[in-house]
């Protein structure tokens, strides 16, 4: 996440910003002018490179320099949450063996008839899997304080009185973790989300269920916050199996969060994996 802030710090700079992106430029044009049929046989390209590809063939659409920056820095914005999710549902699996097995049973079993790799096509099918990254979602909010709001009328609440523009901090957290809400709130269950009777989405329509805040400033980028969970896990669960190192059991792990804008493990995860199903190659992308 440091990583991620001081990269955010550095491209706010727009002078060092509009310089990188002036040699970016430049080695563009120098690989072009050596190679006339670069752009037509060169088939992957990075973010920036597709980017100003936007505003030099003749494309429709075209992107200034500061709308290039503005697209990376919703990049960089928001992946630190993704990873965080990952890691607890790795984590809260890696204490409860018989979720982990029963996840990967699924995963296996959905993709074995695939070529041995996981993909996109049949992540719908994978109800438990989904069903783990709700529960860490609840459990472990990534950002655990929503953004800030203000109160737009006067209010009453547990009979403190909250006058008109008053700066509101929404703990989802302690939320999501609420007995008059959830039975066993403290436990990992992602049974709780298989139930029919339940119908609690992550979309902002439940006020006790929040990890992406609700209303207007929802986190616009639920889907590819969600994908970003689900593609990777369902790698990890169908090609290894994993084990705690040094004969660590599992009600010994280190569950600890670090206090922060992103409730991130306070340890790192630490875990061996044992290989199951072979990487086997992907095939191109068409």
């Amino acid at each position: 996440m440091a990583l991620v802030i001081k990269t955010i710090y550095v491209l706010s700079d727009f002078t060092l910003y509009h310089s990188c992106l002036a040699n970016t430029k430049t080695r563009r044009s120098e690989r072009a002018f050596a190679n006339a049929t670069y752009e037509k046989t060169f088939k992957i390209f990075c973010l920036v490179d597709v980017l100003l590809s936007f505003q030099h063939d003749g494309l429709d659409l075209w992107l200034t320099d500061d709308t290039i920056k503005a697209v990376i820095l919703d990049m960089l914005g928001g992946n630190g949450t993704p990873p965080t999710t990952l890691d607890w549902a790795m984590a809260e699996m890696m204490r409860n063996p018989r979720i982990m097995k029963k996840a990967q049973d699924e995963v296996r079993r959905v993709f074995d008839d695939k070529l041995g790799y996981v993909d996109e096509s049949n992540i719908d099918e994978l109800k438990y899997l989904k069903s783990i990254i709700k529960e860490a979602l609840r459990l472990h909010p990534p950002v655990p304080l929503l953004l800030p709001r203000k109160c737009t009328k006067k209010c009453e609440i547990d009979g403190y009185e909250i006058p008109v523009d008053t700066k509101i901090i929404v703990n989802a957290w302690a939320i999501s973790r609420d007995p008059k809400y959830w039975e066993n709130p403290d436990c990992f269950e992602p049974e709780r989300f298989l139930d029919d009777l339940v119908q609690v989405d992550y979309k902002g329509n439940h006020f006790e269920y929040i990890p992406f805040g609700a209303g207007r400033r929802i986190c616009p980028a639920i889907s590819l916050g969600i994908a970003n969970v689900e593609l990777p896990l369902a790698m990890l669960l169908y090609h290894f199996d994993w084990m705690l190192p040094h004969g660590m059991k599992h009600n010994e792990m280190d569950m600890t969060e670090e206090f922060g804008a992103s409730a991130k493990r306070a340890k790192d995860l630490y875990v061996v994996p044992v290989i199951k199903r072979p990487l086997l190659p992907v095939p191109p992308f068409k």
